[in-house]
């Protein structure tokens, strides 16, 4: 029989006490801001919870980084996109804009797209959205994209694949 996950929890309470401060550090030095730093320490910890057997944790310091790196990476990647939408948003009129609850669920979504698409390439992430948001046709995403048809429709199958293994790895 396994260990339980609560099992674990004074492992991860010793190298909590050990290692916040320093990746607090580590992570201030790149964001410039000691209270964000903060958050992506706690969520880096909270990951680390999540883990299927943190005792296998050979470096911990190396696997604190990644995981910071990458919450570090996802976090400018949201403002990314946030800021893209809110540029966008500033070309409609006023009396149109989502209520701040909705815009909220549209960033949220925005996220989850990305995250959906991440590793296509630009043409790729590209084409896909012409077609489901859009509604154009291959012929129309290839004159769009500069591309032939069978292209485009490499790039769906790429999509499409993307989509379902993200779906069944859930």
């Amino acid at each position: 029989m396994g260990a339980t996950p609560t099992s674990h929890y004074p492992l991860i309470g010793q190298l909590f006490k050990r290692d916040y401060a320093w990746l607090c550090a580590r992570i201030g030095r790149v964001l410039g801001c000691p209270y964000n730093a903060q958050d992506v320490a706690a969520e880096t910890f909270v990951r680390v919870l999540a883990l299927p057997d943190p005792t296998a944790i050979r470096e911990p310091r190396a696997l604190l980084t990644t995981i910071a790196q990458r919450l570090v990476y996802e976090g400018w990647r949201r403002q990314d996109l946030e800021r893209a939408y809110l540029e966008s948003l500033a070309l409609v009129p006023e009396p149109v804009h989502p209520s701040p609850e909705e815009r909220a669920v549209l960033i949220e979504t925005l996220v989850a797209v990305d995250r959906l698409l991440d590793g296509l390439s630009a043409k790729a992430k590209a084409a896909f959205l012409y077609h489901q948001l859009d509604g154009l046709t291959y012929a129309e995403i290839g004159r769009q994209l500069g591309v032939s048809v069978s292209r485009v429709q490499q790039y769906m199958a790429q999509a499409f694949a993307r989509c379902y293994h993200v779906m069944v790895d859930a």
